[in-house]
C-alpha cells in the first residue's frame, strides 16, 4: 500500500511571531507566512492564505506558479539559487524531492487525503522528510521555533545510491515580502569589528561568503532585509544569522520576477563532502529573527540564547586578563603583585594570558606544546594559582589549541599534522599555522594536553584562541580540503572539555573579534568582542555585536589610559562606562595605576556589581538619534521597573545643545524618577540642566546623594519616552548615565 503524500499546514507561534509551513501535496515544506502573530488560523484560512499569494502568470515566465520552499528546487522553474547543489560526475544534480513524513514536536501528522489540516504549535520542532527515488537522495529537514520567537532550520541529506554524492552547495532560504527594500549587514577589520552597511534590496544576489576557515572579523553576522529606513525602533525587518564556525554564506536574493529571499549555509570548498552510500550531511542552523526596529531583531536572539540550559546562570564574574599588562613577560612576582591589587579592587577572575608554556617567550616559538614552561614556572603554575585562589578569584587561562608554530616540538614531530595541500607551507599569519585536528592521532594529542592541563590546575576559564585565516587548509596525505572537518573537530573538542568540565567557562576569542556565531555559542560563555579595547572603537563594536548577543556574553574590559591599539588616550570614567554593558572587566597594568585611579577603578567595579542582574538580564534598547555625535543605548528590566541609560559622546556636534533626550522603552502608563549618576570624576565639560536638582550636582552610584525634589525628575513613562529631558553637554569622549526607576 502506498503511504498517501504529506498534505497539512504547520502554524508555529511564540512571542508575537507566527510561522505558517505549507507541507501540502507532498510538496517540501514553504514558508507561507513568517512574520508578526496571525492568532489562530484554521485549515481554510490557510490555505486562502496560500492561495491569495499565488501570483498570475504574465509573458515569458513559466507556465505554473513558482513556489519557493525552504530548499529552493530548480525543477519549479525558480531562477534563483538553488537550495541544493551537487551531482553524481554531472548525473542527479536537479532533484525533485517528496515528503514522506511529518512530525511535529514528536508526533507524526497523519495524511488520510482530502483537505488539508492546521496542526498548530507554539515552540515546536518540525520533521519533515522526503525523498528523491530517481537521484536517489534522501532529505531530512527540521524547522524550529525557539523561546524568544526565533526561527531556525537545517537539512540533513542523504546518498540512498552506491554511487557517491558530491554535494557542492546547501542552503536554506526564507521568503520575505515585497515591503523590504533595504538591506544591512555588517562587515569590519581587525580592531573594528562589527561596522553596519546598508545598500538597497536590488535585483540580484547580495552574497557575504566567508572562506577564512572561521567566521572573520569582516563576517555579515546578521543579515537583515527591512522596509526603507528602518531603525532600531522602527520598520519591519527580517534577519538571518548561519549559526557555522567555518567557511559560511549569507545571503539576499531578488529575482526580475519579483520574489525574494535571504538565507544562509555552509560555504563548502571543492570536493569537500563526497557522500558514499547511507552517509549524509547536515548542514548548519539557519537562524531567522522578526520584528519591528532592530531592537526587536535583537531582543529575540538574546531571549533565545538567556533561554538555554548552558546559558551563564550566575552572575558574571569581573575578570582581570593579563596581556596587556605583561604581554609575554611572565614572573612569578610581578603577576602576584598584579592580582593583588587586582582582588583589592574587586576582581573575581584572574586570566593568565599567552607566554606560559614550552618555548613560547614571543610569538615565533612554542605554539602546539602544552605544557608549563619549567624555564619560566620552574614549580609550575601552582605558586601563581594557589596565590590566585587564596586571594578568591577563579583563576583563567589563554590557550590557542588548533594553531601551531613551526618552531615546536609537535610541528618537529609531527610534520603531517599541519594544514596543507599541493606539497606547499601555506603562507603563514602570525608566524603560525594551523593543526589538523581532523586527524584523529592530532585531535587525541591536543585533547589530552589539554586535560591533563585542566587536571593539575584549579582552572575555571579557557581563554581559547584563534589568531589566523585557515590558508590552504588541506588534509594530509593526499591535500584534500579540511575546513569542514576541522569545524567538526573543534565542536567535538569543546563538547568533550565541557562533558568532562561541566563548570568550565570557556570564551570565544579569535584575532580578536572574529568566530562571533551561534555555533561557537553553543559550546562557549562568551566572545571576545575585539582586541582594541579603545572605548571610542568599542561604543560602535559593542552596539552592533549586540544586534546577535546579549550583553553579558561581550567580553568588555576597561582598558589602559592609553589605548595599545589606536594610541588614544581617555579618562577613566569614559573607559569604564564603555565596559559596563557587557561582561565587565580589565585589561590594564594596575601596577603602574595610582592610588587615585585603582579608588576610582574600584567605585566602577562595585557599581557594575550592583547593576550588573539588570545590565545581563534586562532587554537592550539603543536609541535612535539623528546626530552621529551621539550613541545612546539602555538596559531596562523584564518588568520595566528600573533601567540604566548611557549617553556617551563620541564626536563634536555640529551645534551647542542637542535638546532632549527621549528615554526609550519604559512603560508608558508608570511613573519613573530619572537621575544622573556618577561614578568618580564627572566628565569632562559637563553642563548639567536644571532639572537635574536644585543646588546639587548629581545622584551617587552608590543609591545615596540627594533624594526627593532634588535627585532629577518624577514624570510619567510617556512623557519620558514621548518628549525626554535636556540633554547635558559633555566633551567628546565622555558618557552621562542615567538610571531610571519606577516609583510606587
Amino acid at each position: 500500500m502506498t503511504t498517501p503524500p504529506v498534505h497539512a499546514f504547520v502554524h508555529l507561534r511564540s512571542e508575537g511571531v507566527s510561522v505558517l509551513l505549507d507541507c501540502t501535496r507532498g510538496r517540501l515544506p514553504a514558508l507561507a507566512h513568517w512574520g508578526a502573530d496571525l492568532g489562530e488560523v484554521s485549515a481554510a484560512d490557510a490555505l486562502r492564505l496560500v492561495e491569495g499569494g499565488v501570483h498570475p502568470i504574465p509573458h515569458n515566465i513559466v507556465d505554473e506558479p513558482v513556489r519557493v520552499a525552504l530548499l529552493p528546487e530548480s525543477w519549479t522553474g525558480w531562477a534563483g539559487r538553488p537550495g541544493l547543489s551537487g551531482s553524481r560526475g554531472g548525473r542527479d544534480w536537479s532533484p525533485r524531492f517528496t515528503t514522506t513524513a511529518l512530525t511535529v514536536a514528536g508526533r507524526a501528522v497523519e495524511s488520510p487525503g482530502g483537505d488539508a489540516t492546521v496542526v498548530a504549535g507554539g515552540c515546536a520542532l518540525v520533521e519533515v522528510a522526503a525523498v528523491d527515488d530517481v537521484a536517489r537522495l534522501g532529505l531530512l529537514l527540521l524547522v524550529e521555533l525557539l523561546p524568544g520567537g526565533v526561527l531556525r532550520s537545517r537539512a540533513r541529506v542523504t546518498n540512498l545510491a552506491a554511487t557517491a554524492y558530491q554535494l557542492d552547495d546547501l542552503v536554506l532560504a526564507y521568503p520575505v515580502p515585497p515591503v523590504t527594500r533595504e538591506l544591512l549587514d555588517l562587515s569590519g577589520r581587525w580592531g573594528r569589528e562589527r561596522s553596519p552597511q546598508r545598500r538597497g534590496f536590488t535585483v540580484g544576489v547580495h552574497l557575504r561568503e566567508g572562506r577564512r576557515g572561521r567566521t572573520g572579523a569582516d563576517a555579515a553576522t546578521v543579515l537583515h532585509a527591512g522596509t526603507p529606513g528602518f531603525g532600531f525602533a522602527h520598520g519591519e525587518v527580517w534577519g538571518v544569522h548561519t549559526g557555522w564556525s567555518g567557511n559560511h554564506t549569507h545571503y539576499a536574493e531578488r529575482l526580475a520576477t519579483g520574489e525574494q529571499v535571504v538565507g544562509g549555509g555552509e560555504l563548502l570548498l571543492p570536493g569537500e563532502v563526497v557522500l558514499t552510500e547511507g552517509e549524509s550531511y547536515t548542514s548548519p542552523w539557519v537562524y531567522g529573527s522578526y520584528g519591528t526596529g532592530l531592537d526587536a531583531v535583537a531582543r529575540r536572539f538574546h531571549r533565545y540564547l538567556r533561554s538555554r540550559p548552558q546559558h551563564p546562570a550566575t552572575p558574571r564574574p569581573v575578570t582581570l586578563n593579563t596581556w596587556e599588562a605583561v604581554y609575554f613577560d611572565h614572573r612569578l612576582e610581578p603577576l602576584v603583585e598584579l592580582a593583588e591589587k587586582a582582588a583589592a579592587i574587586g576582581v573575581e577572575r584572574f586570566v593568565l594570558d599567552d607566554g606560559w608554556f614550552g618555548s613560547r617567550r614571543d610569538d615565533h616559538a612554542g605554539l602546539g606544546d602544552w605544557w608549563v614552561s619549567p624555564e619560566v614556572w620552574p614549580q609550575g603554575l601552582h605558586p601563581l594559582v594557589d596565590r590566585v585562589t587564596q586571594l578568591g578569584m577563579q583563576f583563567g587561562l589563554w590557550v590557542e589549541p588548533e594553531m601551531v608554530n613551526l618552531d615546536s616540538d609537535i610541528a618537529r614531530a609531527h610534520p603531517e599534522w599541519v594544514m596543507a595541500t599541493g606539497g606547499r607551507t601555506p603562507v603563514p599569519s602570525r608566524h603560525q599555522q594551523v593543526l589538523n585536528l581532523g586527524i584523529p592521532e592530532c585531535y587525541a594529542h591536543i585533547r589530552d594536553a589539554l586535560f591533563a592541563i585542566l587536571a593539575q590546575y584549579d582552572i575555571a576559564y579557557l581563554k581559547w584562541d584563534h589568531n589566523r585565516d585557515l590558508v590552504d587548509a588541506g588534509s594530509h596525505p593526499d591535500g584534500r580540503p579540511g575546513v569542514h572537518a576541522q569545524t567538526l573537530a573543534v565542536y567535538r573538542l569543546l563538547d568533550e572539555l565541557r562533558a568532562a568540565h561541566p563548570r568550565l567557562e570557556i570564551e570565544s576569542c579569535s584575532s580578536g573579534g572574529g568566530r562571533v556565531d551561534l555555533g561557537i555559542l553553543q559550546r562557549t560563555d562568551r566572545v571576545w568582542v575585539s582586541d582594541c579595547i579603545d572605548p571610542h572603537e568599542r561604543q560602535m563594536m559593542q552596539r552592533w555585536t549586540a544586534q546577535l548577543l546579549p550583553p553579558e556574553l561581550l567580553g568588555s574590559h576597561v582598558a589602559s589610559p592609553t589605548s595599545h591599539t589606536t594610541g588614544r588616550t581617555h579618562d577613566l570614567g569614559f573607559r569604564a562606562a564603555t565596559a559596563l554593558f557587557g561582561h565587565f572587566g580589565i585589561e590594564w597594568d594596575l601596577r603602574r595605576a595610582s592610588e587615585r585611579d585603582l579608588a576610582e577603578l574600584s567605585a566602577w567595579v562595585a557599581f557594575h556589581k550592583q547593576q550588573r542582574d539588570l545590565l545581563h538580564r534586562g532587554d537592550l534598547v539603543r536609541l535612535d538619534f539623528p546626530d552621529g555625535s551621539m550613541t545612546a543605548t539602555a538596559v531596562i528590566a523584564p518588568d520595566r521597573s528600573r533601567a540604566l541609560y548611557s549617553f556617551a559622546s563620541v564626536d563634536r556636534a555640529d551645534v551647542v545643545l542637542l535638546g532632549r533626550l527621549r528615554f526609550a522603552g519604559l512603560d508608558p502608563d508608570r511613573r519613573y524618577r530619572a537621575r544622573p549618576l556618577m561614578v568618580g570624576t564627572p566628565p569632562s565639560g559637563l553642563f548639567p540642566p536644571p532639572w537635574w536638582g536644585v543646588g546639587t550636582a548629581v545622584g551617587q552610584a552608590s543609591g545615596g546623594g540627594p533624594e526627593g525634589a532634588h535627585a532629577g525628575v518624577e514624570l510619567p513613562g510617556r512623557i519620558l519616552t514621548e518628549v525626554g529631558l535636556a540633554h547635558a553637554p559633555v566633551d567628546p569622549d565622555h558618557v552621562v548615565i542615567f538610571a531610571v526607576d519606577a516609583v510606587g
